[in-house]
């Protein structure tokens, strides 16, 4: 697998460990008792149940490897050390929005944790992208499918 490095905040990293204990500790037990459940049935070579079983447990064992590699790679960010000059990945962002008037708040996170409906953006959209290193009172046009939106940095925070 690749070994990109994956920036988390201890909360994010705590989520991925968790899931992946449930994926080894609850999960992988669980396909493993439906595929000898299948194998009691009898010939393997027409038994769907039994296929299936494998074909998840097949899933199973890659999303274990993938989420094993993100691990290995993450590095937990120390939020006490993050500046708020400048835009930067964890910082929250309050943003003014000139198209609608509107003011927004993100915090800009990994793709890993990301969740809009939480404020969450993640650092590879488009807005993140333009946010980046921007500071505090500047204007910041982003091109998204929609067509362009203009924003004003009202503040940076933690």
């Amino acid at each position: 697998m690749a070994s990109n490095t994956i920036y988390l905040t201890e909360s994010g990293y705590q989520k991925l460990k968790e899931e992946l204990d449930h994926m080894r500790s609850v999960e992988r037990p669980a396909i493993s008792a439906m595929i000898a459940e299948a194998r009691d049935k009898g010939d393997l070579s027409e038994n769907a149940e039994y296929d299936a079983a494998r074909e998840a447990q097949g899933m199973l064992e890659m999303r274990i490897a993938k989420l094993e590699d993100t691990i290995a790679n993450a590095r937990i960010i120390d939020e006490s050390k993050i500046d708020t000059s400048k835009v930067q990945i964890l910082n929250k962002v309050t943003l003014k929005n000139h198209n609608t008037g509107k003011t927004v708040e993100y915090t800009l996170v990994s793709e890993k944790e990301a969740n809009l409906k939480e404020g969450k953006l993640a650092i590879s959209t488009p807005i993140a992208k333009a946010l980046l290193g921007k500071k505090k009172g500047e204007r910041v046009d982003v091109t998204v499918p929609a067509g362009v939106i203009h924003f004003e940095i009202l503040d940076i925070s933690i």
